[in-house]
């Protein structure tokens, strides 16, 4: 007995840091990059295999406790025991880069759980599971990367109202290159915090403004207008480096990319590292970027078409 269950990395594409004032942000899925989790069958206690550990499931380490817990949250729901299976999970999500890994860690789980024992699982069931995983790995979140691992649209999110769908229209590639440098997002948390005591006004408008841009940016999608899309992007990165969100390796990037004909570029995530995006108006010119990014430092890169050509 075998069965699976995968799930889609995400992509803040703008909205970073200012969905934390109240302003809007809006991801998109990035199956450019999944996890697939594996049930098997085998005699005796559970074992389990993913990036950062290989063994028995009951010495699984603390920084893992995500994970384990909404595997036994899981086996609650469907009332089976914890023993006679193995769980392997694969991933091409980095780690810790903003990309929704520890939500579609547990989605793929989840949904392989359920096909295992051959349970109808649904959405809120989903996405209930979902949260508690993030709970323990966030600590309060949004909620935008539970939602986004049982969302194949883009999504628009204002936190404490319903998350609204829309279609992603624009025709367009997405070039997201890793920094190889670990997203520092409590620091670039503070950055804005310290900012908002210094510069008051400045800081308030810089986020009044990254929403504004957020809005603009949904409309440009729904409207299939990439290059005014590329503009509103780059404006939300000279605002997010001025927010202190950015860092050296970011904008190297992010200037190689705008170098190489990008329509747009600019972080994406939490900041300090991770990873940053770049728009392309067609696959040949997204291969370029891609190439001018691995060779300014990026460690990885994706390429995405966003809609039709």
């Amino acid at each position: 007995m075998k069965a699976t269950g995968t799930a889609n990395g995400k992509i803040i594409l703008m909205g970073e840091h200012s969905v934390v004032y109240g302003e809007p942000a809006v991801a998109i899925p990035f199956p450019a990059t999944s996890i697939e989790t594996t049930i098997k069958k085998i005699t005796g206690p559970v074992t389990l295999d993913c990036f950062f550990y290989h063994g028995p499931f009951s010495q699984a380490p603390e920084r893992l406790l995500n994970v384990t817990t909404v595997i036994m949250k899981t086996l609650e729901k469907l009332q089976q025991p914890l023993e006679n299976f193995s769980i392997t999970i694969k991933s091409t999500i980095p780690a810790e880069r903003g990309m929704g890994s520890s939500a579609a860690v547990a989605a793929a789980t989840i949904r392989a759980l359920f096909n295992y024992f051959k349970k109808e699982l649904t959405t809120a069931c989903l996405m209930e599971l979902t949260d508690i995983s993030e709970k323990i790995a966030h600590g309060n979140p949004s909620g935008l990367d539970t939602a986004m691992t049982s969302s194949q649209s883009p999504l628009f999110f204002i936190k404490g109202q319903p998350i609204i769908p829309f279609s992603l229209n624009v025709s367009a590639y997405l070039v997201v290159a890793d920094t190889g440098v670990t997203g520092q997002t409590k620091e670039a948390i503070n950055s804005i915090a310290l900012l908002s005591q210094r510069s008051p006004e400045k800081t308030t408008v810089g986020i009044h403004t990254l929403g504004k841009l957020t809005r603009q940016a949904k409309l440009a999608i729904e409207q299939n207008r990439p290059a005014d899309l590329g503009v509103y992007m780059n404006e939300a990165h000279h605002l997010l480096d001025f927010l202190g969100v950015s860092n050296k390796e970011l904008n190297q990037l992010v200037a190689a990319a705008l170098a190489t004909d990008a329509l747009g570029a600019k972080l994406t995530g939490g900041g300090r590292g991770g990873c940053m995006i770049a728009l392309a108006d067609n696959k040949t010119s997204a291969d370029r970027i891609s190439a001018a990014l691995l060779k300014a430092g990026a460690v990885n890169t994706w390429i995405h078409k966003m809609g039709e050509d």
